[in-house]
């Protein structure tokens, strides 16, 4: 491990935690639609945005109207993603030609989007209209953010409140964080984009004269604006195939680093909202503590496995210092790769697919254990934190456990109720994750898609199905995941993977609101400290453990030890 490389781990963690309570702040007081800079030019876009849906913003929901009314716009985006999609052929701005969808692709896609996964069984430069990219592609990847971010707050609000019976209204989180939050945000990313090299034009390509004398035509597109909520939103749904790994969506250094600094900075942030609305700062930097350490142990891992030559190439006479150099970006190095692939896949963001199967086994393994574990390192943009806050539940009541009494947490009781529906949210992952990979895994219509035999085609197969159910959407890109088997199935995956955990989340949080909070004693947990950042960190290694262990055994960690000692090829 290089100076440069704790250089740059250094930078990069010291604007995250900058960032953390300005923005966390900021988040705040939209959720509560208080006033802000951008009140004079937005408010009034804001009004009228709820006069023409019919919405009171200051009308709020019951748990269960919040989700409902999550789960109809949710199904009136597919429908409408679905139908662009399908269309394209005979829809404007589709300068390419583009032939329409088919069926089972433009399920999966739909699906993906909405979901905030944002899985590509697709390359978008020779697959999507600009048309689909930019009112289809472009305009979910705000939406399924802002919804995100707004069932977190939800979420954060049945913790804070007491005796209530409504964690506030869909319609208006979802409308403030878009205005608020994304759009301006994304509008300076685009700029700085732009400025760096990343093209933003109506054009559909560019021919070029290649120094041999070729033809070679290079695809253009709408593709700053894509990138920047692609990224700050954690969606990871590219313009391109290859996605960042693209010069065209990644140009430089700068725009490489302040992307990993986009895929973190809400995420981060939401842990430091958490701490305002619950009335405790220190609770919202014990989680962000939490999550910090398992980051950093993650991101050292896989430098640490990525700075090692490939055990295969031993006999070439490559130099062992330049480490592990395939797939990756020559420009940007093993560093900041590695610190890339962590971040993306910690944040729930798949926008490095192309290097995900250039990993040696164990550097494979992390990204993989991260979304195993339900993108709780920060994680996506809302869903890392309420996520969390389920594992939170299960320290809290592995705590009550150890002193005999009922557990709590922030002065709610933690009873039965609260603890099913937990585990209800985290053992559905390794249900779906597990359960269709050891599907895909035998049956002859789905193995043809995997390009490896043994440990590391297992792996493929189990690591499309994690990040379908993590909603991260990143791939081994050895993988052929565009047949209607797999497109339906990673289809189903993001669903149960986003929907099954969802819901729970706010169930609890409507339980949680209505109860009245009670007085700290001697015997109460402390949950603001060194103690629950351990129990926290214990609790979620051992549930990831319990329940991961054997599929990680039989793919990366065998392909390792078979890697090592040469019977792998």
């Amino acid at each position: 491990m290089t100076p440069l490389f704790w250089l740059q781990i250094g930078v990069f963690c010291a604007i995250i935690i900058a960032l953390v309570r300005p923005l966390g702040g900021y988040l705040m007081r939209v959720a509560a639609g208080e006033r802000t800079l951008l009140t004079p030019v937005l408010g009034p876009l804001e009004r009228g945005l709820y006069r023409l849906g019919g919405i009171d913003p200051n009308a709020e929901q019951s748990w269960l109207g919040y989700a409902i009314g999550m789960l109809v716009f949710k199904a009136a985006g597919f429908l409408l993603l679905y139908a662009i999609l399908r269309l394209q052929t005979v829809l404007p701005l589709n300068p390419a030609n583009q032939g329409a969808i088919s069926p089972d692709l433009a399920f999966n896609t739909a699906v993906s989007f909405l979901t905030n996964t944002n899985w590509q069984s697709y390359s978008g430069e020779t697959t999507m209209s600009l048309l689909s990219q930019m009112l289809g592609l472009t305009v979910q990847n705000f939406l399924s953010a802002a919804a995100g971010i707004a069932i977190a707050i939800a979420v954060i609000r049945g913790f804070a409140r007491r005796s209530a019976q409504t964690i506030g209204n869909f319609w208006a989180d979802l409308v403030r964080i878009t205005l608020y939050v994304l759009l301006p945000i994304c509008v300076v990313g685009a700029l700085v984009l732009v400025w760096q090299g990343v093209p933003q034009t109506l054009a559909a390509s560019a021919e070029a004269t290649t120094l041999e004398g070729a033809k070679q035509v290079i695809s253009l597109g709408p593709v700053a604006s894509q990138e920047a909520i692609k990224i700050l939103g954690t969606n990871g749904g590219g313009f391109f195939n290859v996605n960042s790994a693209h010069p065209f969506e990644n140009p430089t250094v700068f725009t490489n680093f302040l992307q990993v600094i986009a895929i973190f900075a809400l995420g981060a942030a939401l842990t430091n909202t958490f701490g305002r609305m619950v009335r405790d700062e220190r609770q919202g930097w014990a989680i962000f503590a939490a999550m910090g350490l398992l980051f950093l142990l993650g991101v050292v891992v896989l430098q640490w496995s990525e700075a090692h030559l490939n055990p295969a190439l031993a006999g070439l006479h490559i130099d062992p210092a330049l480490g592990n150099m395939e797939g990756k970006e020559v420009r940007f190095g093993i560093a900041q790769t590695s610190l890339f692939s962590t971040v993306t896949t910690d944040a729930s963001c798949g926008a490095v697919d192309a290097m995900m199967e250039s990993f040696l086994p164990l550097g494979g393994l992390v990204p993989l254990a991260n979304m195993m574990l339900g993108e709780i390192i920060f994680g996506g943009v809302g869903s890392g934190l309420y996520g969390f806050l389920l594992f939170a539940i299960v320290a809290v009541f592995v705590a009550g456990l150890m002193v005999g009494r009922t557990p709590e947490y922030l002065g709610k009781k933690i009873e039965a109720k609260e603890v099913k529906l937990t585990m209800l949210a985290i053992l559905i992952l390794p249900l779906v994750m597990l359960g269709f990979t050891a599907l895909a895994v035998v049956l002859p219509l789905a193995t043809g898609s995997i390009s490896a035999p043994g440990p590391h085609g297992f792996t493929e197969a189990l690591y499309a199905y994690v990040s379908g159910a993590a909603n991260n959407g990143s791939a081994f890109a050895g993988l052929n995941a565009n047949t209607p088997f797999w497109n339906t199935t990673l289809g189903i995956d993001m669903i149960v993977g986003r929907f099954f955990v969802i819901i729970p989340a706010l169930a609890i949080a409507g339980a949680l609101a209505a109860k009245k909070t009670v007085p700290q004693s001697a015997g109460t947990f402390p949950t603001n400290g060194p103690l629950f950042v351990g129990l926290a960190i214990g609790v979620i290694l051992i549930v990831g453990g319990l329940t991961f262990f054997p599929a990680l055994a039989l793919g990366p960690v065998v392909e390792h030890y078979a890697l090592a000692s040469g019977t792998l090829y």
